[in-house]
């Protein structure tokens, strides 16, 4: 691991540590203001190093992040993991937020795609309350 660059892309590191499919998916998120490094904005290109603190929202979550290993290449999961170590309050907020959508789901959320007529009046019916 001696041969690792001390400094990585940060659209380059989310993509390897698997917070999002593809690297344009990262940019995206970076340019829209998802992602914080140490506290303020960053751009795609800005370099990290081991020991930055990152705070990503993906996917209707909110993770933070504090940055322990550099990889430029996609590996599995369970190693992608070990890139980063999520803080304690991020686990316990993203556990809560879980159990909130387990005990109240979004109205609709499980309706794919188009509604039918029939969804479209079952979700009038839970609108008008």
């Amino acid at each position: 691991m001696s041969d690792l660059p001390p400094r990585l892309r940060l659209d380059k590191w989310l993509w390897a540590a698997r917070f999002f499919k593809t690297r344009s998916l990262a940019t995206a998120a970076i340019d829209g203001g998802k992602i914080r490094l140490n506290g303020s904005q960053a751009k795609p290109a800005r370099e990290i190093s081991v020991g930055d603190r990152l705070d990503i929202g993906a996917h209707e979550q909110q993770w933070t992040v504090i940055v322990r290993g550099l990889s430029s290449l996609r590996r599995p999961a369970p190693e992608a993991r070990l890139l980063y170590e999520e803080t304690a309050e991020s686990l316990a907020r993203r556990a809560q937020q879980s159990e909130q959508r387990q005990l109240a789901p979004t109205p609709g959320a499980d309706i794919k795609g188009r509604p039918t007529k029939r969804d479209g009046r079952q979700l009038r019916r839970i609108s008008r309350g």
